[in-house]
């Protein structure tokens, strides 16, 4: 598989870095616009200053199987976020920054560590808040023998204007979906334009992937791919969800409703998300997505 950035000039390539990196200086990155100076070191939301931090990184097994080849996905987790989920099951990275600090060839150097792993993709998790740093870690890596495709894994609270910078780029949006209920995502994430920013959101990454492509050997080649997390007390909005998806982007989207929510860090200072998610509510879920018009539901 040809990743799309090797298909990039050199000119187009290093215009998107220059526009990226120039957003660092008055930090409007993401929807939050905290306007930081992080090429001073100055922290917003994203706890996050010039440079990246990552947590782990290699071949991760539990990715959905079209992204985990034979080996598994190359992930990247990187520290820091620009949500605050109360429920988060990795918020000792997302928000407590537990990891450790790249330089940017170092960043390269890692993508070109998981091409060598054999791993079919590499795949950014959490990689919202250092869009010009990836950007600039890969055009170090490309330089240097990198082909493989790049997912783009977020927590869907992207701005329009980055998603933009990353045409051309990225091969396989891999975005949630939480909520539609913009008081819940206030409540559960700090995030109360979720539901709008993530509807815009997805429509943009769609216009520049399109739907999940599959090749013979299971294996995805370029698209879109929604993670949908059923949450107890149907919080997550389901059927809505699913009726945008289906209606707005495509009956052809490729969903994994997930069933695996359980309360981990401050969820149980929530009554409606203090337990494990029911099986039935799962199963009301995906009968929802089914009943919107979309098929391609992972298992």
């Amino acid at each position: 598989m040809v990743a799309s950035y090797l298909n990039l000039c050199t000119t187009e390539f290093l215009e998107k870095i220059e526009k990226a990196w120039a957003g660092l200086k008055n930090c409007t990155l993401c929807p939050r616009e905290c306007a930081v100076d992080r090429t001073a070191g100055e922290l917003g939301f994203c706890r996050t200053g010039l440079l990246p931090y990552v947590a782990s990184f290699g071949p991760h097994p539990g990715e959905e199987a079209p992204l985990r080849g034979k080996v598994g996905s190359g992930t990247i987790f990187f520290c820091g976020c620009n949500l605050r989920c109360e429920y988060c099951q990795n918020y000792d990275t997302s928000q407590l920054m537990l990891g450790r600090k790249v330089s940017l060839s170092e960043l390269g150097d890692i993508m070109l560590r998981i091409q060598e792993y054999g791993c079919p993709n590499v795949n950014l998790v959490s990689p919202s808040h250092i869009i010009p740093q990836i950007l600039a870690s890969l055009y170090w890596a490309k330089s240097r023998g990198l082909k493989i495709p790049l997912v783009y894994n977020t927590g869907g609270y992207d701005s329009l204007k980055s998603l933009r910078l990353l045409e051309a780029v990225v091969d396989i949006y891999m975005p949630d979906m939480k909520y539609q209920d913009s008081e819940v995502a206030a409540r559960l994430s700090k995030a109360g334009d979720y539901p709008k920013v993530n509807r815009e959101a997805i429509k943009e990454m769609h216009s520049q992937v399109s739907d999940l492509e599959i090749d013979e050997d299971g294996t995805a080649k370029k698209g879109l791919l929604v993670r949908h997390l059923v949450l107890p007390q149907y919080l997550a909005s389901t059927a809505e969800a699913a009726k945008f998806l289906a209606q707005e982007i495509s009956t052809d989207t490729f969903v994994n409703i997930m069933g695996q929510y359980y309360p981990a860090h401050r969820a149980r200072e929530h009554e409606d998300i203090s337990k494990p998610v029911r099986r039935r509510t799962v199963r009301k879920a995906k009968q929802e997505a089914k009943d919107a018009g979309l098929w391609r539901i992972y298992i």
